[in-house]
């Protein structure tokens, strides 16, 4: 864990010297992903040039954004919350005409993540700043993440890391400070988008996250791991999905 969180920090603040950037900004859903991306860019770059911003829609937790709160104040950087309600209300009026009371589903969901997309973009702009991707490995191979939403980003700092190195790396980072700098609840809590109410991931990370490694880095294996206790309904699903 120790060399993957210095390994990532050092390619971010590459990236960052060699792109003529200083500053990047991060979405703040109070999450693991997220806090583990902003924990890497402030030991990169350096509290004072990392800006996180929660952006909370209706569907948000109060304890999210409480954990996105505690996050920044924990690493030293800068803190801000937009929220998202409004301007998410606005624009499901404006397309009424088009959903036409439709049941609703995917779409709505996903234009929360646009909205914030834009805003974070729109941010980063102004700024001159760098937006970074808070994707995990795991969820961007199943396609669990949102075109122009949650996918925007100038790097996608954790994409090559799986879910349960997410953790394994937010739990080492507070073990080796001697103190909690990913909030405990970040690490704990159910990992939700928050994009409908009572909304989790439909995964068990900790069965999903080496499985979908072996489809990925070998997947002439697919054929022995149901011999190796692995079912085989999940196979074929995880295999349709990074194939799609």
């Amino acid at each position: 864990e120790e060399q993957i969180y210095k390994a990532l920090s050092l390619g971010v603040q590459d990236y960052f010297t060699k792109s003529g950037h200083s500053k990047a900004v991060i979405g703040l859903s109070g999450g693991i992903d997220s806090a583990l991306t902003a924990a890497i860019a402030k030991n990169a770059i350096g509290a004072n040039n990392v800006l996180g911003f929660a952006m909370p829609s209706q569907f948000s937790s109060n304890h999210s954004i409480d954990d996105a709160r505690n996050l920044a104040h924990n690493l030293g950087i800068k803190f801000e919350i937009i929220s998202i309600k409004e301007i998410n209300h606005k624009m499901l009026e404006d397309l009424s005409p088009i959903f036409n009371g439709s049941k609703t589903g995917l779409a709505e969901e996903n234009l929360q993540a646009r909205i914030r997309g834009n805003i974070l973009m729109s941010v980063a702009n102004k700024k001159q700043a760098l937006l970074l991707n808070t994707g995990n490995k795991t969820e961007t191979a199943l396609g669990y993440c949102t075109m122009y939403g949650d996918m925007a980003g100038a790097l996608a700092v954790i994409s090559d890391l799986n879910k349960s190195q997410v953790y394994a790396i937010a739990n080492w980072l507070n073990n080796h400070m001697d103190e909690e700098i990913i909030p405990y609840n970040s690490i704990s809590k159910p990992p939700s988008a928050e994009l409908r109410p009572e909304q989790v991931d439909p995964f068990d990370y900790d069965i999903v996250s080496p499985l979908v490694d072996i489809l990925i880095n070998e997947p002439g294996k697919a054929s022995e791991l149901e011999k190796e206790g692995y079912d085989y309904e999940l196979i074929e699903d995880l295999l349709k999905k990074i194939r799609f």
